[in-house]
């Protein structure tokens, strides 16, 4: 079972950057997908970006360009960084491991998540 622990958030205005940390306990099993979510309040959970085992990655339009999903295999850490932020933005971040698909509904282990705050 892998445990996924998120860090890294906090509270910026808008213009700057953060950047996020998903840490694994284990990667043991063929994981075929790692993704960041985030879900503002009143809003539902969205995906943000994936990295699949091939090195493709997929963003939400929204966030094309400001941010990147990357992953040091040495340390099986997940990262996001965040930059040019907009208070729309803002939310709770969670990262998450698929071993099947980059589907949403995929994802079967998630993280607490981390808070990201943006101010105008």
């Amino acid at each position: 079972q892998v445990q996924l622990v998120e860090s890294g958030g906090g509270s910026v205005q808008a213009g700057g950057s953060l950047r996020l940390s998903c840490a694994a306990s284990v990667y043991t099993y063929s994981w075929v997908c790692l993704g960041w979510f985030r879900q503002a309040p009143g809003k539902e959970r969205e995906g943000v970006a994936t990295l699949a085992r091939s090195g493709t990655t997929n963003d939400l339009d929204s966030v094309k360009g400001r941010f990147t999903i990357s992953r040091d295999s040495a340390t099986n850490t997940l990262y996001l960084q965040l930059n040019s932020l907009k208070p729309e933005d803002t939310g709770m971040y969670y990262c998450a491991v698929s071993a099947t698909t980059c589907g949403y509904g995929a994802f079967k282990a998630w993280g607490r998540g981390t808070q990201v705050t943006v101010s105008s």
